[in-house]
């Protein structure tokens, strides 16, 4: 489903020249494989999930979404291709502060085309099996660190997309919250999606297939 090939990320040094964040990075990631990216604070996990979901360009290399060439697509295209293809779970939820839970969840839907009675009634079933359903109503500033995420994670699934990039998806919560959220990764990758979080903590993260360490911006097999 996810191919990284000789991905390669620079940013400006504050005292000039680069500092490169990515030194190369080849990943596959398969239909029903849960990949965990684990790292110290400025090891790249980020800018990693960021360049594989496209929401930044790589220096060199390129991504692919099964047999598509994605990295190269213009900006427009882009778009289209991240609302079909790939659901987000921030560490930050992204909530849209003016916008109820129920239509925070519902911006999938508009992304892709628009609102219709099949997307709201998903929408409906989906805070309900993660126990929020009657908080719909309520703005993100109403709702716990732990709800916000539970409604930020029926968001990134609401089309059903094939790939989910998670980024951090347990560190603003507390234990049961957290659970909570990683077993429905996990849920996500037994059904077929294709499912990479980026974590501190890979401990957190139950079924993954496969376990890496980013360092030095390549990475590497995962060593407790």
């Amino acid at each position: 489903m996810l191919r990284g090939r000789g991905l390669v990320k620079s940013y400006p040094a504050p005292a000039g020249g680069a500092i490169r964040v990515l030194a190369g990075v080849d990943l596959d990631v398969r239909p029903g494989e849960l990949v965990v990216v684990s790292g110290a604070s400025g090891s790249g996990k980020t800018t990693l999930l960021n360049v594989l979901g496209l929401l930044e360009d790589p220096d060199s290399g390129e991504v692919w979404f099964g047999p598509e060439r994605v990295s190269g697509l213009g900006r427009s295209t882009k778009s289209r291709v991240r609302g079909r293809s790939v659901g987000f779970v921030f560490q930050s939820f992204l909530l849209l502060p003016g916008l109820t839970a129920l239509d925070n969840v519902l911006l999938a839907a508009r992304y892709v085309g628009g609102v219709g009675e099949a997307e709201r009634r998903r929408a409906l079933a989906l805070l309900e099996a993660f126990g929020v359903l009657d908080r719909r109503d309520h703005y993100p500033a109403q709702l716990s660190g732990g709800e916000q995420q539970r409604v930020a994670f029926c968001r990134a699934v609401l089309n059903d997309p094939p790939l989910i990039l998670a980024d951090e998806p347990t560190g603003n919560l507390d234990e049961a919250n957290a659970a909570v959220i990683a077993g429905a990764l996990a849920d996500r990758a037994r059904a077929g999606a294709a499912v990479v979080v980026v974590t501190h903590h890979p401990e957190t993260v139950r079924g993954a297939t496969t376990v890496f360490r980013i360092d030095g911006g390549r990475l590497g097999a995962w060593h407790d």
